[in-house]
């Protein structure tokens, strides 16, 4: 066994947590960033009606779609909002409408944030799987969340809302998904290569490598190939990842000790529901460790093995740098959505 293999504190708290709280505890963290697309808190600029509380046309458009429907915007405040084929990275996808007149009749005033991820998780997560075709995954990727009506619009009296599913990072930034959410694959995986910040002491969404990181994803498994018939206890992935993990990772290396650089090879580990969702997938990924174990230590630079002829690719200094950054707590110390070996 990879000596770090068990050195590390599970976050099976944490996972529990999300599915106590109904599947939307990530989406929950930016339930109101989201709404900024259709609040229109600081306006939105150009186009039909634009101004405070008002929707530019392709927003409205947005706004009104149907389910199936898919939606992106690359401003931070959403302005440029907009329908996309579902088969073109996108931010959203609509899953079903909902009413909430009966609950917030004419003249009621906007419900809180509270109450707004109260309405998502009784609105939004029921038609889900009818919607898929299959369950969701609790400790995938994708999460429910809604889109609220702007404020001039609930004075109108309209109280329509869409229901959908995200992406959200583990910093709550939304990322990019394409395809059809029904024919994705819901595994919590980056692209190897992929740098998550250290946000505090949890970790965020993914950067530039070359900036101080968490994690480093050095490579994706599919536990399928090895299980191939029924789900493997998470021993039996312990044991075949330490393997798998440890060829992968000598591999994007280049064969680097890791051990001489002070950071440590860890995996996640896939839970019985998120099998039987199909989500099979898992990372390797690369992270240093505070002296005290208490969390995890700031790196900067990749560990990727450099190209011929090059200098970079390889972490500063080494390892990590000695002021350390902040470290994750024993809690939160993954992606919300993963389990960790140990």
């Amino acid at each position: 066994m990879s000596p770090s293999a068990d050195r590390f504190p599970t976050a099976t708290q944490t996972l529990r947590t999300r599915v106590v709280m109904g599947g939307i505890f990530a989406g929950a963290l930016i339930a109101l960033a989201l709404s900024v697309l259709f609040t229109g808190s600081g306006g939105f600029a150009g186009g039909a009606g634009g101004g405070a509380g008002k929707l530019s046309a392709a927003a409205e458009e947005a706004f009104h779609s149907p389910p199936g429907s898919c939606l992106t915007w690359d401003n931070p405040d959403a302005s440029d909002a907009r329908k996309v084929p579902c088969t073109q990275p996108h931010l959203f996808e609509v899953t079903a409408l909902a009413d909430i007149g009966a609950q917030f009749p004419e003249g009621a005033p906007v419900p809180s944030l509270e109450q707004w991820q109260q309405i998502a998780q009784q609105k939004c997560t029921a038609d889900v799987k009818p919607y898929l075709g299959h369950n969701l995954d609790p400790y995938g990727k994708l999460t429910t969340n809604l889109l609220r009506p702007t404020p001039s619009q609930w004075d109108d009296g309209d109280r329509q809302l869409r229901c959908g599913l995200q992406w959200a990072g583990p910093g709550g930034k939304l990322l990019p998904t394409t395809g059809p959410a029904k024919d994705q694959d819901q595994s919590l995986v980056f692209e190897p290569g992929t740098c998550l910040a250290l946000l505090g002491k949890g970790v965020g969404d993914p950067i530039d490598c070359a900036k101080p990181h968490s994690y480093e994803i050095v490579a994706t498994l599919d536990l399928k190939s090895k299980f191939k018939d029924s789900y493997p206890a998470q021993a039996d992935q312990k044991s075949w990842l330490d393997t798998e993990c440890n060829k992968t990772a000598g591999d994007y290396t280049g064969g680097a000790d890791l051990g001489a650089k002070k950071l440590i090879l860890t995996w996640d580990l896939r839970e019985q529901e998120s099998w039987d969702a199909g989500s099979t997938k898992v990372n390797c990924k690369v992270a240093a460790i505070l002296p005290d174990n208490s969390g995890l230590q700031a790196v900067t630079g990749s560990i990727k093995a450099a190209p011929t002829g090059t200098d970079g690719g390889q972490p500063q200094d080494g390892g990590p740098p000695s002021d350390g950054g902040g470290g994750p707590s024993t809690s939160s110390s993954a992606p919300p959505s993963t389990k960790k070996s140990g």
